[in-house]
């Protein structure tokens, strides 16, 4: 139980930064407030996946590599292709069951399915990088104090008990917009669905929430009916 306590906390902080950078990330570079992936809370699971990944990783002895600097070079060159891996099979797997693009990366050179790049496999790397400079003796230090005090593991029961109920509505939500996309043979782009939607309320001087943005006057069915066709991408089968 506490070393499942541990990972759940380790996977909350991977969520809750990420979350963070993402955002961060879409107001700088796209100048748009979008609330990043599939879920409404302020998590990204694919980021605490990561992290969780990062820490089982680092507990790998290399010791056998005798130069630091090489141990170092060969430990982080690992991380950012397992970190790679872990986004091109996330962004598959809602591509092929979900028909829900969660990122589009088709316009970057070098890419492959639109999931992943060169470019933002050099990202991977620099936050492997202060990971594993910097970061994992805090999250190993962060663990142990949780294990030490257990009645803490309390709020990060309740924190996941959240989470799991935000899981079951976000599924219940994709699942609608992938019986819509697999009637018309397309793949959904999830931020730019959000974007259309925000845009629409502003122009109808509507309501549009940041943290439930397909609760709306209109259904979800009629939204995609009517979105622009930088919202959707056609299905190669």
């Amino acid at each position: 139980m506490r070393v499942f306590t541990a990972l759940t906390l380790i996977f909350i902080i991977g969520g809750s930064l990420g979350w963070c950078i993402e955002l961060i990330f879409r107001r700088i570079v796209h100048k748009k407030w979008i609330n990043p992936g599939f879920l409404v809370g302020p998590c990204l699971p694919l980021y605490g996946i990561g992290v969780i990944l990062l820490f089982s990783f680092c507990l790998i002895d290399f010791s056998f590599i005798e130069s630091e600097t090489l141990r170092s070079i060969v430990e982080v060159l690992l991380l950012t292709i397992a970190l790679t891996l872990v986004e091109y099979i996330t962004g598959l797997i809602f591509i092929k069951g979900l028909k829900v693009k969660l990122w589009d990366y088709s316009n970057r050179p070098g890419n492959i399915q639109g999931i992943i790049c060169p470019l933002f496999t050099v990202f991977w790397a620099l936050i492997a990088a202060v990971y594993y400079l910097f970061l994992n003796d805090f999250i190993l230090r962060a663990a142990e104090w949780i294990d030490a005090n257990p009645i803490y593991s309390f709020f990060v029961g309740m924190y996941f008990g959240v989470f799991v109920v935000d899981v079951c509505y976000s599924f219940h939500v994709v699942t609608r917009i992938r019986k819509w996309a697999s009637d018309k043979k397309v793949v959904v782009k999830l931020e730019e669905l959000k974007f259309t939607i925000r845009q629409r309320a502003e122009k109808l001087k509507e309501k549009s929430s940041f943290i439930f943005p397909f609760k709306g006057k209109r259904d979800i069915s009629e939204e995609l009916d009517s979105c622009d066709k930088a919202s959707i991408s056609r299905s190669k089968r």
